[in-house]
């Protein structure tokens, strides 16, 4: 499959660049980003002068990011994406993940390698300690690949112990699985794990926010359990010890008002404690898949209406190009979705949105409703 730029509208190409232009400005806030695109488009951005970018309230340190971008970077990005299966998704693409877009601090672009399609489908991370018990392992497996069987893709983080079963299990039940790294997706982490990478990118994806030779360093996965979470309906915690990096993906799933499930295990084992704490501070105490499907069920309907079927042809992700304002269309789904997002998600100030939305809900295409707007079945 050639990447993702070659199979959406006109111009994306420079939408993209202008993306990851973006990711190498330094501590860039949300207010920032939103600033800066109410002025002008994502694909002219490096075009403004240090003065029209200081008045954003930019630091002369993030106008120079811009305005003297390492177009290098930029560059071995855009031709990492042209090899096979290999895939730059930025944040106005219609096939960057729905429930993504919804966290705190999302990130303006995903490399993917191996099926862009499978961070479209709902999702149920898994995560756990690194040095599982014998019995966690077998767990995570078993529920991995039941969870598989009823249609949800297995996310995780490709991290020995919970992780690496989950990944196994999901691909067993004949299903998919995501891998999220805290590295590029040219330097596997961990290295003991590369077959196992190998084997994903066949059976789904493997997921990063970092540039593809971004070494693993430890302030890149609390980043990347952020995304774990941010990506799925809810995260399911097998075996944790008390401050691990499984509970903070938890605490993320918290904030991303996701489902929190911990599996129990022995009062004698400290990879128990975790989930134990997790279930006094309510997490849902988990025995069997059916507490988890009978709990994840609002978010994984929001997930597939929004995009389920937005690769089950390439050519779709050109359909709305006929009808008017083809960008805003592609964002309005069966959920309800406010101005404000809107706005951010097209790159366009929230008036251009209204007038825009004005003009679809004439035509029919759109209607508003408590919460915003919703497509219609005309649109």
């Amino acid at each position: 499959m050639r990447c993702l730029l070659h199979l959406n509208w006109p111009m994306y190409d420079k939408s993209l660049r202008g993306w990851l232009l973006l990711t190498q400005v330094p501590r860039l806030r949300a207010q920032q980003r939103r600033a800066l695109l109410a002025k002008r488009p994502i694909q002219t951005l490096c075009e403004q002068t240090h003065h029209e970018l200081a008045a954003v309230g930019l630091t002369a340190e993030q106008c120079q990011a811009i305005i003297q971008p390492n177009e290098a970077v930029i560059n071995c990005s855009l031709e990492w994406a042209e090899q096979e299966n290999c895939h730059l998704i930025g944040f106005d693409h219609p096939a960057y993940p729905a429930l993504l877009r919804e966290i705190a601090r999302p990130p303006l672009v995903l490399y993917v390698q191996g099926d862009p399609a499978a961070l479209a489908k709902p999702q149920l991370a898994m995560v756990g300690s690194r040095h599982a018990t014998q019995s966690g392992l077998t767990t995570a497996y078993q529920f991995a690949k039941q969870l598989a069987e009823h249609g949800l893709v297995i996310t995780s983080g490709l991290a020995l112990g919970i992780d690496g079963r989950a990944h196994k299990g999901a691909m067993d039940g004949y299903g998919q699985t995501l891998a999220v790294l805290g590295s590029g997706l040219d330097r596997i982490y961990p290295a003991r794990h590369r077959d196992l990478a190998s084997r994903i990118v066949e059976q789904g994806a493997l997921v990063s926010e970092f540039w593809p030779d971004a070494p693993p360093r430890a302030e890149h996965f609390p980043r990347r359990n952020r995304l774990i979470s941010g990506l799925s309906a809810g995260v399911l915690v097998v075996e944790a010890a008390p401050q691990s990096g499984s509970l903070i993906t938890a605490r993320y799933a918290l904030e991303q008002n996701r489902g929190v499930f911990a599996i129990p295990g022995s009062i004698d084992q400290v990879q128990s404690r975790g989930c134990h704490q997790l279930i006094k501070q309510g997490a849902t105490l988990t025995d069997c898949v059916d507490d988890i499907l009978n709990e994840v069920d609002s978010l994984v309907q929001f997930a597939v209406s929004q995009q389920s079927e937005l690769f089950s042809d390439a050519l779709k992700l050109d359909t709305d190009q006929g009808l008017p304002f083809p960008t805003l269309l592609a964002n309005v789904g069966s959920n309800a979705t406010c101005v404000d997002v809107l706005a951010e998600r097209c790159n366009q100030p929230v008036h251009e949105i209204m007038m825009q939305l004005l003009d679809l809900e004439l035509q029919g295409l759109v209607a508003a409703v408590p919460g915003g707007y919703v497509r219609t079945r005309r649109g």
